[in-house]
C-alpha cells in the first residue's frame, strides 16, 4: 500500500516538473520573441565609417571640386561657405531636421514627419531603427549621424548655382530655411516607411498608408537621387536665376582658377560616395557590395564617356571633362545603387554623361541662364536619368536585384517596366514640384529682407577680401 503511494506521489512530481517545464520553456520563448533585436557590431562597424566617408564628400572633398572651379579672388568664400553650411545644418538637423524626416507625422505624414524627437528627444545610446532586413537593426544614434551628413551635403551642393556672387549673410539663412522647407519634408516623402516588420507583418496597404507620400507611389531612391540631387539641382537654379547673372558673364573670362584642385575635389568625392551609397545599405552585406561595385563602373563608365565626346566635338579631351563626367556618373548611379546589376550601372554612366554635357553647354546656353558651377546641368539631369534608369535596371531579367517582398518572405519581385517607370517618374516631378517651389519661397524670402546678392564694387573685387577679409593666396 505504501509502495503504490509513493509511486502516485513521483508521478504527481514528474508531472508537476514536466508542468513547469513547459512553462518555464514558453515563458523562455516568450521573453526571446518579445526580446529587441540587438544591433550586430559589424553592421555597426560600417555605419560609423560610412558616415566619416559622407562628411570626406563635402569635407575637403566638395569644398576643393567647387573652389578649383571659381576664379582666384573668390576661392575662399566657397570654402568657408562650405564648412560654415555643413556646421549650421548639422545643429539644425539635431534640433528639428532629425525629426521632420525620420518621425510620424500623423495627419501631414505623407509630406513631413513631426517634432517627437526635437532636439533628439528620446535617442540615446540603447535606442535603435530597424535597417531593411527583418530583425537587423542599427543604433539610432548612428542612423542620426548617418543621415545629418545627407543633409549636410545636400544644402552645399547648392551654393554652386550662385557661387562668386551672393551674400554670405544671405547663405547661412539658407542654411537654416531651406532644409527645413524643401530637405526634410523631401527626406520624409522618399524614405519614410514603418520598417520591415511592420510590413512583413500588416496588409500592404497598412504599409503605405504610414510611408511617405513618394515613399507610398512604390518609387525606389537607393541613396538620394532625389532628396539630394534633384532637390539641390533645382534649388540651385532658382537661386542662380533669382540672383542673376555674374557682372561679365559670357563677355569675360571665368575659366576655373584651379582645375588641379578640381580633380583633388572629384577624387574625394569618388572616395567618399561609397559611404554614400554603400553605407545607404545600412548594413554590411552583399547589397552594399553591389553598391560599392556599381559606385566603381558607373562611375568609370561616365569618367570615359564624358571626356570622349568632348574628344569627338572638340577635338581635345579635358581633365574638366573627365572630373564633371565622374561626378555626373556618381550621381546618376545614386537611386540605382543597390537594385541595378554592374552592367546596367555602365551602360547608365555611358548614358548619363552625354546628357550631362548636353545640358552645361547647349541647353545653359540656349536659356541663358548663369548656373555658375552646373549644379542643375549635372546633379538635376543626372539625378532624374539615374531615378527614371533604376526603374529599369532593378529588372532581374537585365540583372538587377530586383524588389524585396517582405509579405513573401524577402522574394525579389518587379512589378513591371511601366508600372516601375511611372512610379519614378512621379517621384521626380513630385520633387521638381516641391524643391522648385520651396526654394523660391526661401530665395524670395532673403531677397526680400536682408538681400541676395553682394554689390557690384563686391563683386568685382572678390568675395574674399570684401566679405571675409582673408584671401585663399597670398601673392
Amino acid at each position: 500500500m505504501r509502495t503504490e503511494s509513493l509511486k502516485k506521489a513521483g508521478l504527481a512530481v514528474l508531472a508537476n516538473l514536466g508542468t513547469l517545464a513547459l512553462t518555464a520553456g514558453a515563458a523562455y520563448a516568450e521573453a526571446v520573441a518579445a526580446a529587441p533585436p540587438t544591433p550586430d557590431k559589424g553592421d555597426t562597424a560600417w555605419m560609423l565609417v560610412s558616415t566619416i566617408l559622407v562628411l570626406l564628400m563635402i569635407l575637403p572633398g566638395l569644398a576643393l571640386f567647387y573652389g578649383g572651379l571659381v576664379r582666384s579672388k573668390n576661392m575662399l568664400s566657397v570654402l568657408t561657405q562650405s564648412l560654415v553650411i555643413t556646421c549650421i545644418v548639422m545643429v539644425v538637423w539635431a534640433l528639428w531636421g532629425y525629426s521632420m524626416a525620420f518621425t510620424d507625422g500623423g495627419t501631414l505624414n505623407a509630406y513631413v514627419g513631426g517634432f517627437s524627437k526635437a532636439l533628439l528627444k528620446g535617442v540615446d545610446t540603447a535606442t535603435i531603427v530597424e535597417t531593411f532586413s527583418r530583425g537587423v537593426v542599427i543604433p539610432e544614434i548612428v542612423f542620426v549621424a548617418f543621415q545629418m551628413t545627407f543633409a549636410a551635403i545636400t544644402t552645399a551642393l547648392v551654393i554652386g548655382g550662385f557661387a562668386e556672387r551672393m551674400k554670405f549673410s544671405a547663405i547661412c539663412v539658407f542654411s537654416v530655411l531651406w532644409p527645413t522647407l524643401v530637405y526634410f519634408p523631401i527626406a520624409h516623402m522618399v524614405w519614410w516607411w514603418p520598417g520591415p516588420e511592420f510590413a512583413s507583418t500588416n496588409p500592404a496597404d497598412a504599409t503605405v498608408a504610414g510611408a511617405g507620400m513618394i515613399w507610398g507611389f512604390g518609387a525606389l531612391d537607393f541613396a538620394g537621387g532625389t532628396v539630394v540631387h534633384i532637390n539641390a539641382g533645382i534649388a540651385a537654379l532658382v537661386g542662380a536665376i533669382l540672383c542673376g547673372k555674374r557682372i561679365g558673364y559670357k563677355t569675360e573670362a571665368m575659366a576655373p582658377h584651379s582645375l588641379t584642385l578640381t580633380m583633388v575635389g572629384a577624387s574625394l568625392l569618388w572616395v567618399g560616395w561609397f559611404g554614400f551609397n554603400a553605407g545607404s545599405n545600412l548594413e554590411a552585406n552583399g547589397y552594399a557590395g553591389l553598391a560599392m561595385l556599381n559606385t566603381f563602373l558607373c562611375t568609370a563608365a561616365a569618367g570615359i564617356a564624358w571626356p570622349a565626346f568632348e574628344w569627338l566635338l572638340k577635338g581635345k579631351p579635358s581633365l574638366l571633362g573627365a572630373a564633371s563626367g565622374v561626378v555626373a556618373g556618381l550621381v546618376a548611379i545614386t537611386p540605382a545603387a543597390g537594385f541595378a546589376g554592374p552592367m546596367g550601372a555602365i551602360v547608365l554612366g555611358l548614358v548619363v554623361s552625354p546628357a550631362c554635357l548636353f545640358f552645361v553647354s547647349v541647353v545653359k546656353s540656349m536659356f541663358k541662364y548663369d548656373d555658375s558651377l552646373d549644379v542643375f546641368g549635372v546633379h538635376c539631369i543626372g539625378g532624374i536619368i539615374g531615378a527614371i534608369a533604376t526603374g529599369i535596371l532593378v529588372d532581374p531579367a537585365l540583372g538587377g536585384a530586383g524588389i524585396v517582398d517582405y509579405t513573401a518572405g524577402g522574394a525579389a519581385v518587379y512589378p513591371g517596366l511601366v508600372p516601375q517607370v511611372i512610379a519614378q517618374a512621379k517621384a521626380v516631378l513630385t520633387t521638381i514640384c516641391w524643391s522648385g517651389i520651396g526654394s523660391l519661397i526661401v530665395f524670395g524670402l532673403i531677397k526680400l529682407t536682408i538681400g541676395l546678392r553682394v554689390k557690384e564694387e563686391v563683386e568685382r573685387e572678390g568675395l574674399d577680401i570684401a566679405e571675409h577679409g582673408e584671401r585663399a593666396y597670398n601673392m
